[in-house]
């Protein structure tokens, strides 16, 4: 499997882009919101990959960070969710709020994605809910507070609960606090 590929920009023509690693080149489809902090061509990037083999084609869909490949392999898991749609999905908003539509249940964002009905909205969020504390989540503008807020859920849902649960209790925390008095009084509403 090809997990990643570090090379110089040959050409990029959204949704595609041409990467040139070792005297190859290698033609990856990628997300559009991708292509706004690419680099220009001729210069270095580093892509996180996921490689499909398929009776009638092998693709290669790249990603500037992992986060958005690992939410990108967890749509394609969906019934009824293949490549294209998966990279619509990735497209329409960034994978932070992808994520938080999911986990709020936001049938109304989802559907708003081309190629996403209201019966596949419903299985997305059915299906990937639960899912979604297994991908890391990265925040672009690192705050501590909000650090300390995301570990607070992740504690919580290695506690056994539920990502959204646990998101909706650690919101209603006040945000001075620290980590282990966030965990406790989110720990005191879940409880109530």
């Amino acid at each position: 499997m090809i997990g990643s590929l570090q090379g110089r920009i040959l050409q990029r023509r959204p949704p595609w882009l041409w990467l040139e690693v070792a005297g190859v080149g290698y033609e990856l489809e990628m997300p559009l919101s991708s292509f706004y902090d690419l680099p220009l061509e001729g210069q270095s990037l580093l892509v996180y990959t996921h490689f499909v083999v398929r009776e009638d084609a092998q693709l290669l869909y790249g990603f500037r960070r992992e986060e958005e490949r690992d939410l990108f392999r967890l749509l394609i898991k969906v019934n009824g969710i293949g490549g294209k749609v998966a990279l619509a999905c990735l497209s329409g908003m960034d994978a932070s709020q992808l994520r938080q539509a999911l986990l709020d249940g936001d049938r109304r964002r989802l559907t708003a994605i081309p190629g996403i009905g209201a019966k596949t909205a419903e299985r997305m969020v059915v299906e990937l809910r639960d899912k979604l504390g297994a991908v890391p989540c990265q925040v672009a503008n690192p705050d501590p507070s909000s650090d300390l807020r995301q570990q607070a859920v992740f504690a919580l849902m290695s506690l056994g609960y539920k990502a959204s649960e646990a998101q909706q209790a650690v919101q209603l925390v006040a945000t001075e606090l620290s980590l282990e008095q966030t965990i406790r009084q989110a720990l005191q509403s879940l409880a109530r």
